[in-house]
């Protein structure tokens, strides 16, 4: 199969139009709907409903093959080219905005300890994003977060050869504003907030997804916050705009008068995970064995 097929198949799923995907792919709509059809002719099987545009059943499943397929097709390519530049060495690590700390850097400042000539990069990017771009083989390795129960694994789905391994886990607390009612108790069940007013900011806080799932709550969103900068996320919950599960450092951190209130249940943690492929140079494995690990 034509990997600029798959690549097709994939985009206009995710964007639910073959218009969008045509825009984004720098294709005609002509050209989006003809590669559609030439797989679907190559596969004996429809793949996509026109209207409105989704993923047949077939689709479903071959969309989650075509993913690891460009995954592995891009890993296959950053390998063989890696090999073939005989340059400085260098290190590229993937990280989430919470992910990044001072037992990070102090990693990172061991491999150059260990490499004075190595060149160490960062780049920082969603969490998911950490996973797919070392999948990919664009990244020796990463550390990306999220929340999970203590000493459970981050569900990041299925990352093909790519590896987990906790690097450090904190308390959550909730970020209120000042003057909240809830203001002077010493921790708090998260189900005596289901129905107040949240900030949806996946990329920061706990996802309300999340939360509704663990405790059968609403937890409905007061506002949304689409960014990754937790100053501003911090702002906007100081100033009343809705409240969010935090690491416990951070929540503390907020603007004087709020309260970073401890969360008693359900059982829940802020996580970091370094993401690995087996097949590691010596920039990476340098900084994998300088990162704490056991959780």
């Amino acid at each position: 199969m034509d990997s600029h097929l798959l690549k097709t198949l994939v985009t206009v799923a995710r964007l639910g139009s073959f218009s969008a995907a045509a825009l984004e792919l720098g294709y005609t709509q002509s050209a989006v709907s003809q590669q559609i059809a030439a797989l679907e002719g190559e596969l004996g099987a429809p793949l996509l409903h026109r209207r409105p545009v989704g993923p047949t059943a077939a689709g479903e499943r071959m969309i989650e093959h075509a993913r690891l397929l460009l995954e592995r097709m891009d890993a296959a390519r950053a390998d063989v080219r890696r090999l073939s530049r005989p340059e400085r060495p260098e290190l590229l690590l993937a990280v989430s905005p919470s992910g990044m700390d001072a037992a990070v850097a102090r990693a990172l400042a061991r491999v150059r300890e260990a490499e004075p000539r190595v060149r160490v990069r960062v780049r920082v990017l969603a969490r998911r994003a950490v996973a797919v771009e070392v999948a990919a083989g664009r990244c020796a390795v990463g550390v990306t977060d999220g929340y999970a129960a203590p000493g459970g694994p981050l569900a990041l789905g299925d990352l093909g050869p790519v590896r987990q391994a906790g690097v450090g886990e904190e308390p959550c607390a909730v970020l209120l504003p000042a003057g909240h009612p809830l203001r002077r108790r010493a921790s708090v069940d998260l189900t005596r907030l289901a129905d107040a007013g949240w900030l949806d900011a996946s990329g920061i806080a706990a996802p309300l997804a999340d939360l509704r799932a663990l405790t059968g709550g609403a937890f409905p969103a007061a506002a949304g916050y689409e960014g990754q900068d937790a100053a501003a996320l911090l702002a906007l919950c100081a100033a009343g705009h809705g409240l969010a599960v935090l690491p416990r450092t951070l929540a503390a951190s907020a603007s004087a008068g709020t309260t970073a209130l401890p969360v008693r249940a359900p059982r829940l943690v802020h996580r970091r995970e370094a993401l690995f492929t087996p097949a590691l140079d010596g920039p990476a494995r340098t900084f994998l064995d300088a990162l704490p690990r056991g959780v």
